[in-house]
């Protein structure tokens, strides 16, 4: 961002940011059904073979973000696709959103299971305010609790940052090479549909993720956004492909570079020496760095 940028009158001052922080503390509870349907969606979505689930099925990780999902009426979606700010997150006045990682970590002997009926509490821990280089930044960290029946099976903290609009010009921070050493690989054609059917499948309207007129007009990004979620389930993925009975304890992501739609990329990963933590991250068709993570297994 030019110094321009950085000397004029920041979007939030002292004030703002204290009406923002009102929302730390602010929670809410969502109960969903652990559904069959949605399981066989994202298993055809991510070109999967996997038996029709049935009641009892184990909920692959990551999978749970495709309930407890945000139902807000048509009248209430703001410009960007999302729902209108100040609800349960707090009214951020920067145009830009993303998930930019997070933190889980599952119960072991209790995973969620189709049929489960689930309760998730999601509490807003924290909001930040940061400006540099790179413009105003406003990071809201959320921790999520799921429950069935049986009691806690996961807790997941949700880290989302809201960026100002791009400048004329804007530089972004500097890329990352990504590492050369993958024990196993994955090529990943994020085309139209592949974007689609996960917008679909997590009820996901951001626009950045299928609307390329306001991604690139609008937003001033070089193409369709592929989600970031989407790119850490397929990192998970990946490892149950090459780790037969994988199952997660303890798994961390952070986004690191925006993936667009206007080329392939991979996913790659990497046992630890312990032989139970691997190193997984993607990349894009430049080399760069796009998305880094740590999973570690029962």
């Amino acid at each position: 961002m030019s110094d321009n940028t950085q000397t004029s009158s920041p979007a939030i001052d002292s004030e703002a940011l204290a009406r923002l922080q009102a929302w730390q503390g602010r929670s809410e509870t969502l109960a969903d059904d652990i559904t069959a349907a949605p399981v066989r969606a994202l298993s055809a979505t991510l070109d999967r073979d996997d038996p029709l689930p049935a009641a009892g099925t184990r909920l692959p990780e990551l999978w749970h973000w495709l309930y407890f999902l945000p139902h807000h009426r048509q009248s209430e979606i703001g410009e960007d696709g999302h729902a209108r700010r100040g609800g349960f997150l707090p009214p951020v006045p920067l145009p830009r959103r993303m998930w930019a990682g997070g933190r889980l970590a599952w119960e072991p002997g209790n995973p969620l299971q189709v049929g489960d009926r689930a309760e998730r509490t999601s509490r807003i821990v924290s909001v930040t305010h940061k400006a540099g280089r790179t413009g105003e930044l406003v990071f809201v960290l959320v921790r999520h609790e799921v429950r069935n029946e049986r009691g806690l099976a996961l807790t997941e903290e949700h880290d989302i940052v809201y960026r100002a609009a791009a400048q004329p010009g804007e530089a972004g921070p500097p890329p990352t090479p990504a590492p050369k050493d993958a024990a196993f690989s994955r090529d990943i054609v994020p085309d139209d549909v592949l974007l689609f059917r996960y917008s679909a499948l997590t009820f996901n309207g951001h626009r950045i993720h299928y609307d390329r007129r306001y991604v690139t007009q609008v937003e001033g990004y070089p193409g369709l956004i592929v989600h970031g979620p989407l790119i850490a389930t397929l990192l998970v993925d990946l490892l149950r492909r090459n780790v037969p009975g994988a199952q997660l304890v303890r798994f961390e992501f952070r986004a690191v570079r925006p993936t667009f739609d206007i080329a392939p990329f991979r996913v790659h990963g990497k046992p630890g020496a312990d032989g139970k933590t691997f190193d997984l991250w993607g990349e894009d068709a430049d080399g760069w760095l796009t998305m880094q993570a740590t999973a570690m297994l029962a």
